[in-house]
């Protein structure tokens, strides 16, 4: 079993589509948390109304802070991702067991302007981006990978 952190500044859509998608796809393999260096404290409606008609669990699904998963009690982690940009400039916290990390950006859809049916597409195509990349990652054979060339797979897997 895998333990994979996706990272996000508000935790509040993109990586909780992440942690949500990966822990319906990769049962068994990989085990999914989610976490924000400011969360906000919410997880946006929409991202729970899309995980729904998707057939995906929202159950346990809540916006928390990236320090639960820094200290002597949180799980340890084998890959840590940040799906925005300004997640991936801040410093962050030294993750226990020195998990294998990268960047796989995505475009905010909290930062979309106008009406409901425009937000609506922002998290359904943050949501397609997602799917597509994790759905590679879960094919990687990780186990037979060096660290170094794993490293290099998941980089490339963020610049899809």
């Amino acid at each position: 079993m895998y333990n994979v952190l996706f990272l996000c500044t508000g935790n509040s859509a993109r990586s909780i589509l992440a942690e949500a998608y990966l822990n319906h796809r990769g049962r068994g393999k990989f085990h999914a948390y989610s976490a924000g260096s400011h969360p906000t404290g919410n997880v946006d409606p929409i991202v729970l109304e899309l995980l729904q008609r998707c057939g995906i669990s929202v159950s346990g699904l809540r916006s928390k802070s990236w320090d639960e998963f820094s200290g002597p009690a949180a799980p340890r982690l084998d890959f840590v991702f940040t799906v925005c940009d300004r997640a991936a400039g801040e410093v962050c916290p030294v993750w226990p067991g020195q998990p294998v990390t990268g960047h796989w950006g995505v475009p905010d859809p909290a930062a979309i302007q106008g009406d409901a049916r425009n937000k609506e597409r922002a998290v359904e195509e943050a949501f397609r981006i997602l799917e597509r990349r994790i759905d590679l990652f879960m094919c990687l054979p990780i186990g037979s990978l060096d660290r170094l060339s794993l490293r290099e797979r998941v980089r490339e897997i963020g610049q899809r």
